[in-house]
């Protein structure tokens, strides 16, 4: 949910993007909003980046139309399990404790099945995960290299928040913080996709 008033120009942005889905059922380009505004689309992308911090929009790195503007209504709000903590840093033993919690629609995929895990740790704030968000998470068995995951652990039993990269015949699991290192694994069961994520309230 929102955790900060949107500026005067966020605002106009966040109204043009709701306008545009509503017109076109699918989302801008930063392009089109730029064209729009007449401004360049590096100030357009930092409006977006401003207003998915606050809560407003949800966006995905390097997808052409992924801006997509939250609804608050209540019918456009979903109850998923919030299966309890995840580990941003080293990893931990996982702790699992469901229970509902309510997030917009417009944060999940239309198929399969979510859920929602509160992070522990600094080791995601370069992606904007910070300790005490909650990450929406799509269950699926894979992920594309470069994309954050949870992943379990079998041989220490343990699960992790981190970016997945394959090299080979392991693993690569990599912090999005450059004061951390990365670290490999040659058996990793991805649990799930990252989908979105909740700003802690301040």
């Amino acid at each position: 949910m929102p955790t900060q008033k949107p500026t005067k120009k966020q605002r106009e942005v966040l109204d043009f993007i709701k306008r545009f889905q509503k017109k076109h059922h699918y989302s801008p380009s930063l392009k089109e909003i730029a064209k729009h505004f007449g401004v360049s689309a590096p100030t357009i992308h930092q409006h977006v980046q401003a207003l998915r911090k606050k809560g407003y929009v949800s966006a995905a790195k390097g997808e052409k139309r992924s801006v997509e503007a939250y609804e608050f209504g209540q019918s456009e709000i979903a109850t998923i399990p919030l299966m309890g903590l995840i580990p941003a840093g080293g990893p931990i033993e996982a702790i699992s404790n469901p229970e509902p919690i309510q997030v917009p629609k417009s944060m999940l995929s239309r198929t399969g099945r979510h859920y929602a895990l509160e992070v522990r740790g600094r080791s995601m704030i370069e992606e904007g995960i910070s300790d005490g968000d909650i990450v929406i998470i799509r269950d699926q068995p894979t992920v594309e290299n470069g994309e954050s995951a949870v992943a379990y652990l079998p041989e220490k039993n343990e699960v992790t928040l981190k970016k997945i990269y394959h090299e080979g015949d392991r693993i690569r699991l990599q912090p999005a913080n450059k004061e951390m290192q990365s670290f490999y694994e040659k058996k990793v069961d991805i649990q799930g996709k990252v989908l979105g994520v909740i700003r802690k309230v301040k």
